[in-house]
């Protein structure tokens, strides 16, 4: 079996994350696997990127050649937002060189591949979902817009009134390619991202399964707290809140105004908060709470040893898939509280490895947040957090998944 992951990127970001550990999973499983991206910043042999010079440049100015046609809309929401218009890629090229059994698709947006050149991969398509972008008009959540149950247009994430709007033209496009793809497999990788993909109007008749992204618990285990805090320089005692995202502080998708306001409910004395993924001065409001800034992580060391130095993680994002921080903190011990959406209930066992609150109340939050700290028992809610990763999550489980997904198809 000779599988080819395609993504945009292959180190920087949840998705490419998330898509490297499929691929790895396989390539442990015995699995012949490769990668193909359009920009290549790790030392990955089975990862292949542009080969010349000008062509690695060429690789970085796509992403924004292809939102050229976001200009025309000054009103539009800064969350991403990708028409995937941009041509001559040469990506069907390498296809046909590496002549794959099966290709399977995961974030393939900023100039990478063209709507279009979907309906011409002459092989088995399987399209892992990272996130909404595969059936919604260009966003990547709809923050509950729910247009994509009938049709885009008059986007209010474009700031657009007009019902033949950008939106409305990607979608028409993803219609007409959708329908020239028999062999099309959609993945989501949460239970809520296959639901939301099966009511769409764009996936109507595609077969959607559930196969979650993996983690590597020999990679991310438990670091003893004492030495995880010296490391990352947090005070010894002190009970540590962990939030962190790319962007953390300005994606309001991640939810820090209603970590900000359910903090200022919080019960239990004695605590801090450490915020990865944001620097000092990315203007966060007062917290009542002494702020430790721990900067951008680049490798998961370092993020392992974050999550093994806090009490408790918190993820009060308002729209998630299936979320690699929740699946990192848990399988290094940390419980998780996060709103009771999306595919956080994959993941977290209310009171048991976490805390699911109620959408999107900051008062039931700090409920949570508290819950955790005062628990009788914290060394038994990190044993529940790992052995959540260790029955669902595991590279050998999902790679047997995907193994037989790719024989049904590649049979039929």
């Amino acid at each position: 079996m000779k599988v080819l992951h395609l993504n945009t990127v292959d180190t920087s970001g949840g998705a490419a994350r998330s898509a490297g550990r499929v691929h790895r999973a396989l390539l442990q499983a015995d699995v012949e696997s490769r990668m193909l991206v359009q920009v290549k910043s790790g030392d990955d042999p089975t990862v292949s990127g542009p080969e010349s010079k000008p062509a690695r440049g060429l690789g970085y100015v796509r992403p924004s050649l292809d939102r050229l046609a976001l200009y025309r809309y000054p009103k539009k929401d800064e969350a991403y937002f990708h028409p995937a218009v941009i041509p001559f890629s040469g990506v069907l090229r390498k296809i046909r060189k590496i002549d794959p059994d099966v290709v399977n698709l995961h974030w393939i947006t900023g100039g990478f591949l063209r709507i279009e050149d979907l309906m011409r991969i002459q092989k088995p398509v399987v399209w892992t979902m990272h996130d909404m972008w595969t059936f919604t008009g260009g966003c990547h959540y709809d923050e509950t817009c729910g247009k994509y149950l009938s049709s885009c247009g008059s986007c209010p994430m474009l700031g657009s009134m007009k019902q033949k709007d950008l939106s409305a033209r990607v979608f028409k496009r993803k219609k007409r390619a959708f329908s020239r793809m028999p062999d099309l497999t959609v993945v989501g990788t949460s239970q809520w991202l296959c639901e939301t993909a099966t009511q769409s109007t764009l996936l109507k008749g595609k077969p959607v399964i559930n196969i979650p992204t993996p983690v590597d618990p020999q990679i991310f285990r438990p670091v003893e707290k004492t030495v995880a805090r010296d490391m990352l320089g947090l005070p010894p005692d002190k009970r540590i809140l962990l939030f962190g995202a790319k962007d953390a502080l300005q994606d309001r998708r991640k939810g820090f105004s209603e970590l900000c306001r359910a903090l200022l409910q919080l019960a239990s004395k004695n605590t801090d908060l450490a915020v990865f993924g944001a620097g000092q001065g990315d203007g966060a409001p007062d917290v009542n709470l002494h702020v430790h800034y721990l900067g951008n992580f680049h490798d998961e060391l370092s993020l392992r040893i974050a999550y093994s130095a806090a009490d408790v993680m918190v993820v009060p994002s308002l729209q998630e898939n299936l979320s690699n921080i929740i699946l990192e903190s848990l399988a290094c011990g940390t419980p998780v509280v996060a709103f009771r959406i999306g595919g956080n209930p994959d993941m977290i066992d209310h009171q048991s490895n976490g805390y699911l609150a109620v959408p999107f109340d900051p008062v039931d939050l700090a409920r949570g947040i508290d819950w955790i700290l005062e628990h009788a028992d914290p060394g038994k809610l990190g044993e529940n957090a790992r052995q959540k990763v260790l029955e669902s999550f595991t590279p050998s489980n999902v790679a047997a998944q995907y193994l037989r997904l790719y024989e049904k198809i590649s049979a039929s």
